[in-house]
């Protein structure tokens, strides 16, 4: 499991593009039949993903960087997946998880397998996890069953659909919050105009997109910004004190996960337009 510290407004200015890359670039998420993880000391978020091919894979802690017998020993995590069909198994209970369906596994799960329903064409799971303090069932939740939000313009292009998994009035957890934003064609703004929440931090992972694509991922203090160039399935930790915008060369869905202060969605601090530098 590779390590990620926490990085200081300050210091962040000083960066070129390669250092800002290492800090907060996830650039392999996937490798077929690993499980791939990256633990972030930005609210002790755990970013992963998987693609079982032959053989179940098995959701494994890291005893030394994470000091704990099994993974969710004290936390929780939400599944989705961006690939074909696939199954989670967890503590022997079978979910069979279609593209784009959520899960969410509570504190306390011992065993958590992954495998693919075809493994010439094997599911791909993306992962967040976060430290947990009590016991929330395990519930899977489809696409349909998410909470919809429908936002934005095609004269602005910035037209999508905002889907809320784990939430306050959705599926329940102690303060993981994770949901899927899915741009209609024709648009590739996403977050604009944008802000931020100093009270909760953010991973985002980027996907459907084209091989030749990219999004210019925004991120820094408002008055200092910065971007980051990602390609598809490259995930982008977004520290609390920091924006979290993007335009693509075409459209694209992304999953956005929060974890920190509160759970409250809708927390969070403007930018005005004529502040943004």
């Amino acid at each position: 499991m590779e390590v990620r510290y926490a990085s200081h407004p300050n210091e962040v200015k000083q960066f070129d593009t390669e250092r800002l890359r290492q800090e907060f670039l996830i650039n392999s998420l996937f490798v077929p039949g690993q499980l791939q993880l990256v633990y972030t000391h930005v609210d002790r978020f755990i970013v992963g993903g998987v693609i079982p091919t032959k053989e179940p894979v098995k959701l494994e802690a890291d005893a030394k960087d994470m000091g704990t017998e099994y993974f969710l020993e004290r936390r929780e995590i939400g599944i989705i997946n961006i690939g074909p069909a696939g199954v989670v198994t967890v503590d022997g209970v079978r979910y069979e998880m279609q593209t784009k369906d959520c899960l969410y596994i509570g504190l306390g799960s011992k065993e958590v397998l992954f495998e693919s329903v075809d493994e010439a064409n094997p599911a791909r799971f993306y992962l967040n996890s976060t430290p947990a303090h009590k016991q929330y069932p395990t519930v899977k939740s489809a696409l349909e069953e998410a909470s919809p939000n429908h936002l934005g313009s095609i004269t602005n292009s910035n037209e999508r659909t905002i889907y809320r998994f784990i939430h306050q009035n959705g599926v329940q957890s102690c303060q993981l919050v994770m949901g899927m934003t899915l741009l209609k064609p024709g648009n590739m703004w996403n977050t604009m105009p944008c802000h931020t929440h100093n009270r909760r931090s953010e991973v985002y992972l980027y996907f459907d997109m084209p091989e030749d694509g990219v999004v210019f991922h925004l991120m820094g203090e408002p008055d200092e910004t910065r971007h980051v160039v990602m390609r598809n399935e490259q995930a982008v930790i977004s520290p609390s004190w920091s924006i979290h915008s993007g335009v693509g060369t075409s459209n694209y869905t992304f999953i956005w996960g929060m974890a920190g202060e509160n759970q409250t969605f809708e927390d969070m601090d403007a930018v005005a337009m004529q502040d943004i530098k």
